[in-house]
């Protein structure tokens, strides 16, 4: 009796499905068990953030989604990365994960290049600048898209996560707002390029 090979695949649309809701998912899971990792064993893994302009500081630029001041940080950044995540998914299906990679790198390297001119270093972590990013991607989507479902989702998406626009003004010396300004131009830029 031969057996029936069966794939658990998300978004019911045939053999396509959508990948990138896993890869979105094991994002998020590589950063809940980094910060439980960082926590039970007080690591201080915060410190291989982004420190602009040195050396040593290039590293953050790939480490800084999965790194996380605490808790509340994170599960700031979860909520957003899925609710923005899910939309980029289907609007890139199987390009989620290039546009999510070349995003995180524009959001990571401006940061290492802007971030605190004028003030003493610090360091940079979270996935807000992501979130950003998203948030500018879909943005650039309705704008440029020229399609009706754009337009209506880019409304959705202002309305629902409008208030973050103020997270790229300094306000907070705990807050990168760096990482926030540079992630929103470069999901605008990506946007435009993708309409």
């Amino acid at each position: 009796m031969s057996m029936r090979k069966l794939e658990a695949r998300t978004g019911a649309r045939g053999k396509k499905g959508h990948p990138g809701l896993g890869l979105l998912a094991s994002l998020i899971v590589i950063a809940w068990l980094i910060e439980l990792i960082d926590w039970y064993f007080k690591l201080n893994l915060e410190q291989f953030g982004v420190v602009p302009r040195s050396f040593t500081g290039l590293r953050g630029i790939i480490g800084m989604p999965w790194l996380h001041a605490n808790w509340d940080h994170l599960l700031d950044n979860t909520i957003a990365l899925l609710g923005l995540g899910v939309i980029v998914i289907l609007a890139e299906g199987r390009r989620f994960g290039t546009t999510t990679l070349v995003l995180a790198l524009i959001s990571g390297m401006g940061t290492w290049l802007i971030a605190d001119i004028g003030h003493a270093k610090s360091v940079h972590i979270g996935a807000s600048g992501l979130v950003y990013s998203y948030f500018g991607y879909i943005l650039a989507r309705a704008i440029w898209g020229r399609r009706l479902v754009w337009a209506v989702v880019g409304i959705v998406v202002a309305v629902v996560y409008g208030g973050m626009v103020g997270g790229i003004f300094p306000e907070e010396d705990h807050i990168s707002w760096e990482a926030h300004l540079v992630g929103l131009l470069g999901g605008i830029w990506l946007g435009q390029r993708h309409a």
